[in-house]
Formats: C-alpha cells, sequence, structure tokens
C-alpha cells in the first residue's frame, strides 16, 4: 500500500504542473478569443500577440513617440487616470522596458551586524531627495506571492548578487525550492555598485 501512496505522489508531482499550465493557457486563449469573438482556438491570442508586436514596432518611430509622450502628458493631468496609468506603466517597464528594475540582485542583512540576509533587488540607488543620503530602495519579493515589501536601507548593508536575476527570482518566489542560483563572477560581493552616489 505505501508504494502505491509514493507512485501516486510521485505521479502528482509530475502531473500538476503540467496539469495547471496547460489549464491557465486554455484560460488565457479562450478569454481573449472570446473578446474578439473567434472561434479558432488561439487564434485571438495570436493575433494579440501580432498587434503587440505591430504597435511596439510602430512605436519605435519618432512620429509615435511624439504621440506617445503627448498622450501621456494629458493622462498624467487626470487624477485617477494618472495613478492607474503611471503605476502599470512604471510596472511593465521595471520588468520588460528600458528602465528595467529588478536586474541587480542584491542580499541585505537584516540586522546590523548579523549573519542572516534576505534576498531581493535594488530599485532606486539613490534616495538623496528623502534625504536618506547613504540609503537604496530594495525590493523584497513573497514566496509564492506576486506580492512584496520595498524597504530603504543603507548602503553599507545591502551585497549584490552576481547571479542571473530572473534564477534569484525564481529562487525567492519558490520559497528557495528551486536550485540555488549560480554566481557568474566568483569574485567576493561588494556593495560598492549599489551605493548612493
Amino acid at each position: 500500500m505505501r508504494r502505491i501512496v509514493g507512485y501516486f505522489l510521485r505521479g502528482l508531482v509530475f502531473t500538476t504542473p503540467m496539469a495547471v499550465t496547460v489549464y491557465i493557457l486554455v484560460v488565457l486563449f479562450q478569454t481573449i478569443d472570446g473578446w474578439l469573438g473567434l472561434s479558432i482556438p488561439g487564434l485571438g491570442f495570436v493575433l494579440t500577440l501580432a498587434l503587440i508586436t505591430l504597435v511596439g514596432f510602430i512605436g519605435s518611430t519618432f512620429l509615435a513617440r511624439s504621440l506617445i509622450a503627448m498622450f501621456d502628458r494629458v493622462l498624467e493631468r487626470l487624477p485617477f487616470v494618472r495613478f492607474l496609468y503611471s503605476s502599470t506603466k512604471d510596472l511593465v517597464n521595471a520588468f520588460v522596458g528600458e528602465k528595467r528594475r529588478f536586474d541587480q540582485p542584491v542580499a541585505v542583512r537584516i540586522l546590523p551586524g548579523g549573519e542572516a540576509r534576505a534576498l531581493g533587488f535594488v530599485t532606486q540607488k539613490s534616495l538623496a531627495k528623502l534625504g536618506l543620503d547613504d540609503f537604496v530602495g530594495v525590493y523584497f519579493p513573497q514566496s509564492y506571492n506576486f506580492a512584496g515589501s520595498l524597504l530603504l536601507v543603507p548602503g553599507r548593508d545591502v551585497e549584490r548578487i552576481r547571479a542571473s536575476s530572473s534564477d534569484v527570482m525564481a529562487f525567492i518566489v519558490s520559497g528557495g525550492v528551486t536550485d540555488v542560483p549560480e554566481l557568474h563572477d566568483k569574485t567576493p560581493p561588494s556593495n560598492e555598485v549599489v551605493r548612493s552616489r
């Protein structure tokens, strides 16, 4: 009986991630297809990707950038719309835009003089405008969640990790279950990169 339970649990480990991934993709495809009123499964998703790529191409031209800048200025004047638009724009830019913010993984000393560290990403190298000259902004994603916390910490307590940002993010979000990120550079890390200038 114990062997059968073991086989069942092993099967669960193999099938659950696959089933969840397939389910999310099917729901995503059906939702987008429903919005566009298409009967061919997945066609709406493909058309959406093509449209986004086309908008990105057109947005690269000088004329389009001028129009987008004008559109941004209009939206910045509308109270609630400004908050919603700018927050969404900053979030997307943080991950895939030209102003990526989650590209500098760090280990932060939790208590002064202590050995424990928390993993995060530097999002602001200088907080001088807040009167915190020697502080940096570090975002700490939460495990198994889309939330996180922003802490303002002294630059001296921040050590850069020379590993892939995506590997460090996966390690944090999985609660440390995924493989430990490998360092690209074996020299000891320093915090000079993240200190305020």
